[in-house]
C-alpha cells in the first residue's frame, strides 16, 4: 500500500509538473503573442494603420470620356476593387499560393504543420505563408534581421498582423489588397499597372493564360519576367496552370490547350510618365498644380509677375498642391496619394489631334524641308552668307548651354575645355526620326544640330461655351522634344493678329464688314520721327477701294495700317487684355501686323471669344479632383467675363468666314473639301519663321502653330512657309477626322445669329445696293 501510495504521489507530482510546464508554455506563448500584438517587442501597426494601410499610389489623369491619359507616380500603383478583378486572376492566385484561403483565418495550421514536417525531414513541402500573411508582409515590410531568433519574431508578427487583417477585412477585400500591393517588376506595382504594362488591358479583361503569367511572376519578378527571361516565365506559367488544373479551375481539354500556348508580349510597354495620350498637357498640369505663390524678387519683369500673380489668385488649379491640404493637415502629393484628376480632354479628339500633327509633318512638311535645304552648308539656318558662321555658332552655343548634358557637367565641376571636348566626342545614342528611333553614333553637338532640322508644331482645341480644352498637342514627340509649344512657347503671331484690329472697328460702330476703304500705301510717322511704311504680301486690288471683308480675307497689310491709324495701338492692347492675352505687347503701329510674341494657348482663348458671343472664357483643363477613396476634393468652374458685344463677335465671325470662302484659307474648301461654315485666319511671320492657322466652328475653336525651334530655321519660300501650308493642313486633317466620327456630335451648321438681330448688312452685294439706293457715294477717305 505504501509503494502504491508513493507511486500515486509521484504520478501526481509529474502530472502537476506537466500541467505547470504546459500552462507555462501556453502562458508564455500567450504573453509572447500579446506582447507582439501590443507592440512591446517592436513595431506593430495600429488599428488605424490596419484600417487605412499606406502605400504609394499613382495619381491618375482621366479624360472627359473616362480614358486613362497617364499618371504621376513614384511607384506606378493604382488600387482596384475586388469587382474589377478577372476570376482567372483570383483562381490562379488561390490555386498557386493558398488553396485553403477561404477556410482559414489568416494562419493555415495544416500548411504550417506540412512545412514543419518538411524542415524536420529535409523534404521540400512547399510554402506555408497564406495570402493574408503575404499581404501583411507587403503592407508592413520586414526589417532586416538575419538571426534565427529575429526571423522567428518577424514571422510571429506577420501571423498576428494576418489575424488582425482577417478580422478587419473580408476575404474579397484581402484578395484585392494583395493584388494592389504586389510588385510585378518592369516598374509595375499592383495588378492594374501590371495588366496595362504587360497586356495593355484592364485586370478584369485578362484571360486564363495571361492571369497565369502574372501570378507566376510574383514568385520572383525579375527571374520569371516574360520580357527578360521568357523561357523561365513559360515554365512558371505552366506551373500555375497545372495548379489551376489540379484544383479544377481549368477543365482537362482547356488545360492542354493553354499549356501549348506561347506567351504573347506584343503589347508589352513599360508605363512611364511619357506613356499615354496628351503628355504635354499632363506635364503642364503637373507644373501649374505645383506652382508656388509668385515672389516679386524672383521676377525680372513686373509685367510677368503681375500676370502670374493674377493667375495664382483667380485660378484655383494654379498652386493647387499648396492651396489644399489633407484632413491631417499635410500636403497632398501627386506622386503618392492616388488622386484622380478628371480633365476636359476628350481622348478621341486628342488622338485625332496627335495623328493630324504627325501625318502632316511626317508626310509633307518635314520631307519638303529636308529637300529644301539639301546640300546647303548652313542648313537648316537661314542667314545671309557673310553673317551665317557667326550667327550659327551663337545659336549652337546657346543650345548647348541649355542642354541637360551641359548642366550636369557644369554641376559636376567639369572645366569648360573638357565640356567642349565632351560635346565634340562621338558617342552612341538613340535619336528621333519620323520613321522611328535610330541607334547611331554622333557627337552631342552634332545631335543638337540634327534636331534643329525638325519642324515643330502645337495644337489646342476648346469648346466655345464651356472653355473645356478638348485636345492639346504641345509638340511632335514628348520624349525627344519636351518644350511645350502651346503654353511655354510664345512666337510672333503675324496676320492672325489682324482680326483684333478689325474688332475695334466693328465694336466702335464706325465700320461694317462691307465698308469700303482705300487699299493704298500707308505712311505712319513714329514718335522718333522715323517713317513706317508697311508692304503688302500680294498685289490684290492695290490702289482700289476694298471692303473690310476682302481686306481680311486677303490679309492686306495696308488696310490693317489704315485701321491702326484710327484706333491707337494701346486701344487694341486694352481690348486684347479683355480677351485673355497677357503677353507683353509694345503699343506701336506695327502691332497691327502681328509683331507681338503670344502663346498658342492665349491666341486660342482670345479667338474663342468670337465663338462665345463676345464672352471670354478661360481655357479649362480640369473639372474635379478626387482623393483615393473617391471623395471630391475640388471642383472647377469656367472663369468668364464679357470682352465685346455679341453683335461685334458675330460680325467678326462673318469677316473671318470670308478668309475660308475666298481668301488665304480657301484650300480648306478646294483641297480638304470642308464646305461647312468656318471662320478662320492664317498667319505668316517675317521670313516665314512661323505659320499659324486659327479656325472657328460653332462647337470648336482650334489653333495651330508650326515652325522651327529657332526663328532662323525656316523655309525660304512663301509658298512653303506660309501658314496656309504649314499650319492650316493640320487643322484640316484634325477636323476631317472629327467630322467623320459621328459619335462626337460636332456640328457642321452655321453660327447662330444674335437673338436681338443684326443691324448691319453682311452680304456685300446687298450692302452696295443699299448704299446706291440711299445715294451715298463712297469716296477715298483720308489716309
Amino acid at each position: 500500500m505504501a509503494k502504491q501510495a508513493e507511486k500515486k504521489s509521484k504520478y501526481r507530482k509529474y502530472l502537476i509538473r506537466f500541467w505547470l510546464i504546459f500552462s507555462s508554455i501556453i502562458l508564455l506563448v500567450f504573453m509572447l503573442f500579446f506582447s507582439i500584438s501590443m507592440g512591446w517587442m517592436g513595431f506593430m501597426p495600429s488599428f488605424e494603420e490596419l484600417e487605412n494601410p499606406q502605400s504609394n499610389l499613382a495619381s491618375e489623369i482621366i479624360s472627359a470620356d473616362q480614358e486613362l491619359l497617364g499618371s504621376y507616380f513614384i511607384e506606378n500603383r493604382m488600387n482596384i476593387h475586388f469587382s474589377e478583378l478577372s476570376p482567372n486572376l483570383i483562381n490562379a492566385l488561390i490555386a498557386t499560393e493558398d488553396i485553403r484561403f477561404t477556410k482559414h483565418s489568416g494562419i493555415d495550421v495544416r500548411a504550417f504543420a506540412r512545412v514543419s514536417y518538411g524542415l524536420l525531414t529535409g523534404k521540400n513541402m512547399g510554402g506555408g505563408s497564406t495570402i493574408t500573411q503575404q499581404l501583411a508582409k507587403n503592407l508592413f515590410p520586414r526589417q532586416p534581421n538575419r538571426t534565427f531568433i529575429g526571423m522567428v519574431f518577424i514571422k510571429l508578427k506577420e501571423w498576428v498582423v494576418a489575424v488582425k487583417l482577417e478580422r478587419n477585412y473580408s476575404k474579397e477585400e484581402i484578395v484585392a489588397m494583395y493584388f494592389n500591393t504586389v510588385d510585378f517588376g518592369s516598374h509595375s506595382y499592383g495588378i492594374k499597372s501590371a495588366a496595362r504594362t504587360f497586356y495593355n488591358k484592364e485586370p478584369n479583361q485578362l484571360s486564363v493564360d495571361e492571369a497565369a503569367v502574372l501570378v507566376g511572376i510574383l514568385k520572383a519578378p525579375t527571374w520569371f519576367s516574360p520580357v527578360r527571361n521568357p523561357e523561365r516565365a513559360l515554365e512558371r506559367r505552366n506551373v500555375v496552370l497545372s495548379q489551376m488544373h489540379k484544383y479544377n479551375f481549368i477543365p482537362d481539354e482547356d488545360f492542354e490547350e493553354f499549356i501549348e500556348m506561347p506567351i504573347d508580349m506584343s503589347n508589352f510597354r513599360v508605363q512611364d510618365h511619357i506613356a499615354g495620350l496628351a503628355p504635354y498637357m499632363r506635364e503642364y498640369l503637373r507644373i501649374i498644380m505645383h506652382a508656388r505663390q509668385p515672389d516679386p524678387g524672383r521676377y525680372a519683369s513686373r509685367e510677368h509677375y503681375l500676370e502670374d500673380s493674377t493667375r495664382w489668385a483667380s485660378n484655383d488649379l494654379h498652386g493647387w498642391i499648396h492651396k489644399n491640404t489633407k484632413p491631417d493637415g499635410s500636403q497632398y502629393s501627386l506622386y503618392k496619394d492616388g488622386l484622380r484628376i478628371y480633365t476636359t480632354i476628350n481622348a478621341t479628339m486628342q488622338r485625332y489631334a496627335e495623328e493630324a500633327v504627325t501625318e502632316h509633318l511626317s508626310l509633307d512638311i518635314q520631307p519638303a524641308f529636308f529637300r529644301h535645304w539639301r546640300n546647303e552648308p548652313n542648313a537648316p539656318f537661314d542667314f545671309e552668307p557673310e553673317f551665317a558662321k557667326e550667327e550659327i555658332e551663337k545659336i549652337m552655343e546657346a543650345s548647348k548651354r541649355r542642354s541637360d548634358r551641359f548642366r550636369s557637367l557644369r554641376q559636376a565641376g567639369v572645366p569648360q575645355d573638357s565640356i567642349d571636348l565632351n560635346f565634340n566626342t562621338p558617342v552612341s545614342m538613340r535619336i528621333f526620326s519620323w520613321k522611328g528611333e535610330i541607334d547611331t553614333v554622333m557627337s552631342p553637338l552634332d545631335s543638337i544640330r540634327y534636331y534643329k532640322f525638325f519642324i515643330r508644331a502645337g495644337l489646342m482645341s476648346m469648346e466655345p461655351q464651356t472653355g473645356f480644352v478638348r485636345a492639346y498637342v504641345g509638340g511632335i514627340n514628348y520624349k525627344h522634344f519636351q518644350y511645350d509649344q502651346v503654353t511655354m512657347g510664345r512666337r510672333q503671331v503675324g496676320s492672325t493678329f489682324k482680326p483684333f484690329v478689325y474688332t475695334l472697328a466693328m465694336q466702335e460702330g464706325d465700320y461694317s464688314p462691307c465698308s469700303r476703304v482705300p487699299n493704298v500705301q500707308q505712311t505712319v510717322v513714329l514718335p522718333t520721327g522715323d517713317i513706317w511704311e508697311p508692304r503688302n504680301s500680294s498685289r490684290f486690288k492695290e490702289n482700289e477701294m476694298v471692303t473690310l471683308k476682302e481686306a481680311l480675307a486677303n490679309s492686306i497689310n495696308w488696310i490693317s495700317a489704315f485701321l491702326i491709324k484710327r484706333y491707337p495701338p494701346q486701344a487694341v492692347i486694352t481690348m486684347m487684355r479683355k480677351m485673355g492675352v497677357n503677353a507683353p505687347m509694345d503699343p506701336v503701329p506695327a502691332i497691327c501686323l502681328g509683331t507681338p510674341d503670344i502663346s498658342l494657348y492665349e491666341m486660342v482663348g482670345a479667338m474663342n471669344t468670337y465663338a462665345n458671343e463676345g464672352v471670354y472664357v478661360e481655357p479649362m483643363f480640369v473639372t474635379r479632383i478626387e482623393d483615393k477613396h473617391g471623395n471630391v476634393i475640388s471642383r472647377f468652374i469656367p472663369q468668364t467675363h464679357e470682352a465685346m458685344s455679341e453683335e461685334t463677335a458675330w460680325l467678326m465671325l462673318e469677316l473671318m468666314k470670308g478668309v475660308v470662302e475666298s481668301g488665304t484659307g480657301i484650300r480648306l474648301r478646294l483641297k480638304y473639301k470642308l464646305n461647312n461654315p468656318i471662320a478662320g485666319k492664317t498667319g505668316t511671320t517675317q521670313s516665314n519663321s512661323d505659320g499659324w492657322f486659327m479656325g472657328i466652328t460653332p462647337d470648336l475653336t482650334t489653333g495651330v502653330w508650326a515652325g522651327g525651334e529657332d526663328r532662323s530655321v525656316r523655309f525660304r519660300s512663301l509658298a512653303l512657309g506660309q501658314g496656309a501650308n504649314m499650319a492650316l493642313p493640320i487643322w484640316a486633317l484634325y477636323m476631317q477626322k472629327i467630322y467623320a466620327d459621328t459619335t462626337l456630335n460636332i456640328s457642321m451648321e452655321d453660327f447662330e445669329r444674335p437673338l436681338h438681330g443684326i443691324n448691319v448688312e453682311t452680304d456685300c452685294d446687298k450692302f452696295e445696293m443699299q448704299q446706291w439706293q440711299q445715294q451715298k457715294p463712297v469716296f477715298f477717305d483720308d489716309f
